[in-house]
């Protein structure tokens, strides 16, 4: 009986590169509507918006390298890497904001780079920090919690008229329905020579962080886990990022509580945790070996904090990751599993 045959490789890889990047896409839903719930209308306008420009892109890039269009944009690549980004960004940014951070993540990071798989960068979070450090007023309009709203709670039109206009509808300020977030809040009154427990009075705070984040992270923990345990993810990094950021955090706390924040709050509040399991995960600029990735996750962790604590940006997940994916081949290079065979792990 003869058996039909198709050339090497016989091994049928479990992942493929869209599958991959589509179960990403789902992973992120949970939390996406979470934060949607909790801060309006505006971050479904953003994700909307920066998958189109980010597709855009794509195609353009793409059809200037004379490569298929179509069959590159269905590996949904572009279009994680705009979701993120708008995940980054405040629900209320105007719409140029997202053009010009999609544009260095897709265009700059992407594939000025070579494209994906050559990226030293995440481009995401390339794009969010051109926009962090070019913008800093439109990227500091948070809005508050629907809770805390009451009345000045904006509908569909009215957030896409702030989005593609500008212009607030008639009889709303800005300070009405936006507010600093936890971080920015901690940090100021800290140097302000307040207490961690005065700070936290604000009625912005909940259990640990603000309002309406702490349930916004834990769904998209709940994401991150369903990528682990469909093992498009590994443990290492989101486990040692979290576990170095909250172990350094508690050490400070534990020393003076009243002038350093809980491992709670800073593992709740800003992107830690979308940080951990979605944007430090990135299969491309990330350490690839196993303890690799734990100093890899680690640094991250450790940067994060340090950022927040004595930096300039009451946020540090953005810079870190960058930071560490410069350092992740030599990461990679000195961490290298022993190749049977060899005693030193540094010879192929």
């Amino acid at each position: 009986m003869r058996f039909p045959t198709r050339t090497s490789p016989h091994v049928v890889p479990g992942h493929s590169v869209g599958g991959v990047m589509r179960q990403v896409l789902y992973a992120l839903v949970p939390g996406t509507l979470a934060m949607t719930w909790f801060f309006g209308w505006g971050v479904l306008v953003n994700v909307t918006l920066a998958i189109l420009f980010a597709a855009g892109f794509e195609a353009l890039m793409v059809a200037l390298r004379r490569r298929p269009v179509l069959d590159t944009l269905s590996d949904s690549s572009a279009i994680l890497a705009g979701w993120l980004f708008a995940l980054a960004i405040p629900p209320l940014a105007p719409f140029w904001v997202l053009l010009v951070g999609v544009m260095f993540a897709i265009v700059v990071a992407k594939h000025l780079y070579g494209g994906l798989g050559y990226n030293p960068f995440n481009p995401a979070m390339v794009g969010y920090v051109v926009v962090l450090v070019s913008f800093p007023r439109e990227i500091s309009l948070w809005p508050a919690p629907q809770s805390l709203l009451d009345s000045n709670s904006l509908g569909l039109l009215q957030t896409l008229q702030i989005s593609l206009t500008g212009r607030l509808p008639d009889g709303v300020e800005w300070d009405a329905i936006t507010r600093a977030s936890p971080l920015d809040l901690m940090r100021d009154g800290l140097v302000a020579g307040q207490t961690v427990d005065e700070i936290t009075r604000n009625p912005i705070f909940g259990s640990f962080s603000e309002t309406g984040w702490e349930w916004t992270g834990n769904l998209f923990l709940l994401g991150g886990l369903w990528l682990l345990y469909r093992r498009v993810i590994s443990w290492h990094i989101p486990v040692s990022m979290l576990l170095t950021l909250a172990t350094v955090a508690g050490l400070f706390w534990v020393i003076d509580p009243g002038q350093f924040a809980s491992p709670a709050f800073h593992v709740f509040s800003g992107a830690a945790i979308i940080g951990a399991f979605f944007i430090a995960t990135d299969p491309v600029s990330a350490a690839t070996t196993p303890l690799g990735r734990v100093l890899f996750g680690a640094g991250i962790g450790l940067l994060t904090y340090v950022i927040r604590t004595w930096g300039g940006y009451p946020d540090g997940v953005a810079f870190a990751v960058l930071l560490m994916n410069m350092v992740a081949p030599t990461l990679d290079h000195y961490t290298r599993p022993r190749i049977f065979g060899h005693s030193d792990n540094r010879h192929g």
